[in-house]
């Protein structure tokens, strides 16, 4: 009997340690989805800006200043007189 107790837990040692890989991989999937919440959280919690956002505002900044150098190299017309 107890070498059949034996055998069982074998059994379910290995057939746990077969398992192990994927489960881990599973769970460290799990915890950086868990963690890159966390992350998004904090930063809206600090109002950090995303580097998406920071990539827009400089494409606008880099938009106003393009209009501005347009604007300055026109030649001023008078009204007429």
């Amino acid at each position: 009997m107890a070498a059949r107790g034996s055998e069982r837990l074998v059994d379910a040692l290995e057939e746990l340690l077969g398992e192990l890989p994927s489960r881990l991989r599973g769970r460290r999937a799990k915890l950086s989805e868990q963690a890159l919440g966390v992350l998004h959280a904090l930063v809206d919690e600090l109002n950090l800006v995303t580097r998406d956002e920071f990539d827009e505002l400089e494409l606008r900044v880099a938009q106003l200043e393009h209009r501005l150098r347009l604007l300055e190299r026109e030649p001023e017309v008078l009204p007429p007189a």
